[in-house]
């Protein structure tokens, strides 16, 4: 991970714009201009001081090599009157495409990222890209409309996410508990974005399945509730269990999975799958006048008549919808935008929605409308925790809480401790030094350093 490193005046700034907020832990004691419509020149500034800096990068999501001017004012909205000149938004995004080629997109998309200030996590696979990222409305749009740049990535899935103002301060400063690095409740470290490379963009572990090729019919968060409330509809949230247990439709089935990877695996046993497709293995080596209309019948008894899936963004039941079609499922739906476009667009007395929903950063939970939730993160085991769970005796703040505590081990406990005391006492695990290479005082220890390294080599 890279770490960028503030020019004093940035620092100052940003120190100026931290608020005094209450420990959100009391138990721990302590317009991006564009010259062309294709995008193929912007003109950024990077200093928040008005020095215009000008970067060039390689035009990453195409076959050509020429370079593009990039430049811009991250952090600094056109002047508009507008009180607030710097809003943060988070932007989540997805989008399934053919990209053999993604690898070569991970360095000219991180630079670009760490240019505008934009933090937060993207994964490419080959079969296409997935993201959240949190900046200014400007770097945001700047950052998304350079991967649309790309045929292929065009059309990106995205739902947008406000940040208080509480949060924006702790997003960009430095808070009395959290000297170096921006605070725990902020929804990315100011200074950090990832960009990896994975097999998937959302992990099923059956490379077959594409939502390239088919995919199940997208439902409108409008048109959702009709669905599911009909009767002859299964509905099925295709998430984890530390995320349902806060949340989920009315009448929802809760597969009780831990990963997305088990999700094939109970279909196959909740719907009896492999028995059905032995079935039909057999009544197809029968004579076609010998079969029965009972014996077709029993081979589909049970499969639902309709199945209605959702998840957090629409991720993970595009995929999941997918596999169903290539099960034999024949009415496949799923919620478009997911969990969080229903709590935008739906209001609350309409909603069929109950409880939080889970999301995959510092805000830990949002309600309707997108607020945010009650709820915080255990971070010895990334689980959601409430006020009552702080309140358990297996509470400890940094190592356990009632959802992990009886399987994590004594060494494993000691360990989340040591890093919780590096947390407190510099503001980032590993310490002030973390990822530096230690100076050598003399060159008589630049030599043992190099003998040292000769005989492991031989």
């Amino acid at each position: 991970m890279i770490r960028c490193r503030s020019p004093p005046s940035l620092l100052l700034r940003m120190l100026s714009l931290c608020t005094s907020r209450p420990n959100p832990n009391p138990r721990l004691h302590l317009s991006t201009k564009s010259t062309s419509h294709n995008l193929q020149s912007f003109h950024l500034v990077t200093s928040p001081c008005k020095m215009s800096q000008t970067m060039s990068v390689s035009r990453c999501f195409t076959a050509s090599t020429d370079p593009i001017p990039i430049s811009s004012k991250p952090g600094l909205e056109p002047e508009t009157g507008d009180p607030d000149p710097t809003p943060l938004v988070v932007v989540s995004f997805y989008k399934f495409a053919d990209l053999p080629d993604h690898a070569g997109f991970r360095k000219p998309l991180k630079k670009l990222c760490e240019e505008l200030r934009v933090s937060g996590g993207i994964i490419l696979a080959q079969e296409g890209i997935n993201g959240s990222i949190c900046g200014t409305r400007v770097a945001v749009e700047s950052v998304l409309a350079f991967i649309q740049n790309d045929d292929r990535l065009k059309g990106l899935r995205q739902i947008e996410s406000p940040v208080s103002p509480e949060e924006e301060a702790l997003h960009h400063g430095h808070t009395s508990s959290s000297p170096l690095a921006a605070g725990e409740d902020a929804p990315f470290r100011w200074d950090h974005v990832r960009v990896k490379l994975k097999k998937e963009i959302v992990s099923l572990g059956m490379p077959t399945v594409s939502p390239i090729e088919k995919v199940g019919k997208y439902v409108k968060p409008g048109e959702w509730n009709a669905l599911i409330s009909d009767p002859d509809t299964v509905v099925i949230d295709v998430r984890n269990n530390y995320e349902t247990r806060i949340g989920k439709f009315k009448g929802a089935v809760d597969p009780l999975t831990t990963a997305f990877r088990e999700f094939p695996s109970w279909v196959d046993d909740q719907f009896k799958l492999d028995a059905i497709a032995g079935k039909q293995s057999k009544l197809e080596i029968k004579d076609s006048n010998e079969i029965t209309n009972e014996e077709a019948e029993t081979s589909k008894e049970n499969m639902p008549k309709r199945v209605a899936m959702y998840c957090t963004g629409g991720i993970r039941c595009e995929k999941a919808s997918s596999f169903l079609l290539s099960k034999g499922f024949k009415e496949v739906y799923h919620l478009e935008g997911g969990i969080l476009k229903y709590l935008e667009e739906v209001q609350k007395t309409d909603s069929l929605w109950e409880g939080e929903c889970f999301v995959f950063d510092k805000r830990v939970s949002v309600e309707h409308g997108l607020a945010q939730g009650t709820l915080k993160l255990c971070y010895g085991c990334k689980q959601p925790v409430s006020d009552a769970d702080m309140e358990a005796p297996e509470w400890e703040y940094g190592v356990t809480c009632p959802h992990c505590f009886s399987s994590k081990s004594v060494e494993e406990k000691e360990r989340a401790r040591a890093r919780q005391r590096q947390f407190e006492t510099w503001g980032i695990i590993g310490g002030p030094d973390k990822g530096r290479r230690p100076a050598s005082s003399t060159p008589v220890d630049n030599e043992k350093r190099n003998n040292s390294q000769l005989s492991r080599s031989v």
